[in-house]
């Protein structure tokens, strides 16, 4: 083979490696091909790197349906990249910019996904706070995004999970109610911990913790004198919890001995 015969091939294969190039970055650069790198990328497990072409499809073909189906499986790509708020707009912006979307029951599911796998921050962790005595704001948020899910599509294919999960996070919500009712039991503030007790009782029948927010109106009416509506309140625990005592007893503190003996 002649040297010049291998001049022209050469460049003959440099320039189709080229054009192949440039081929395929245009094809890149179109809203279908950014799509579906991004949706390679997410469903091999590269969340981030998916992430990265579905804002870039955003930013460049805003209006393009590749870019509208983007929108929603970013929002499962911002969860599972721990990116929480960023997670949460996507969906909202999502719900309010496509509220007749066949899926966009899919945003309010993975919305409550995010607030209810929501991580303690760094000091609960490393002094191991009882998150069950935390403000549940994110309890709250997620048992919301649960329930309007099932209130709009009680035949979604993600209504029985989100259901399990309320129940889970009900009982949550009741364990709060009856720490912060113990709180003002404990510092004889006795109204406030019936409040809480009341609360807890009303809206979270059933839930394991109402017995024990039983125990605090039961205690706190005998800690105001009020035991008529104490033993009323101790017949309630009784029927529904037959053959259980109360653990709890009115609670005074010990620096008041002075105030007993007095009277």
């Amino acid at each position: 083979m002649t040297m010049a015969r291998v001049l022209s091939i050469a460049c003959f294969a440099l320039i189709f490696a080229s054009c192949s190039s440039r081929d395929k970055v245009a094809e890149m650069m179109q809203p279908e091909g950014l799509y579906d790198r991004g949706h390679r990328l997410m469903l091999g497990g590269d969340y981030r790197g998916a992430v990265r072409y579905y804002e870039a499809l955003e930013a460049r073909f805003p209006f393009s349906e590749q870019s509208r189906q983007a929108r929603l499986d970013i929002i499962y790509a911002y969860y599972k990249t721990h990116e929480s708020e960023s997670a949460i707009d996507a969906a909202d912006q999502f719900m309010r910019e496509n509220p007749t979307h066949p899926r966009v029951d899919y945003a309010m599911y993975v919305k409550g996904l995010v607030y209810f796998e929501r991580d303690p921050n760094f000091l609960e962790r490393w002094f191991n706070i009882d998150l069950t005595e935390r403000p549940p704001q994110d309890v709250r948020r997620s048992f919301q995004s649960f329930q309007t899910l099932i209130e709009r599509f009680p035949d979604s294919e993600y209504s029985h999970d989100a259901r399990q999960r309320m129940i889970f996070l009900r009982n949550r919500l009741a364990e709060y109610e009856v720490h912060t009712a113990d709180y003002y039991l404990r510092r004889q503030a006795y109204v406030a911990a019936i409040a809480r007790a009341r609360f807890c009782i009303e809206n979270y029948d059933g839930a394991p913790a109402v017995q024990e927010a039983l125990e605090i109106m039961i205690s706190s009416y005998q800690g105001l004198g009020m035991d008529d509506l104490a033993e009323r309140s101790q017949e309630v625990y009784a029927l529904n919890f037959p053959g259980a005592e109360p653990q709890r007893q009115d609670k005074r503190s010990w620096w008041k001995f002075w105030q007993l003996k007095r009277g």
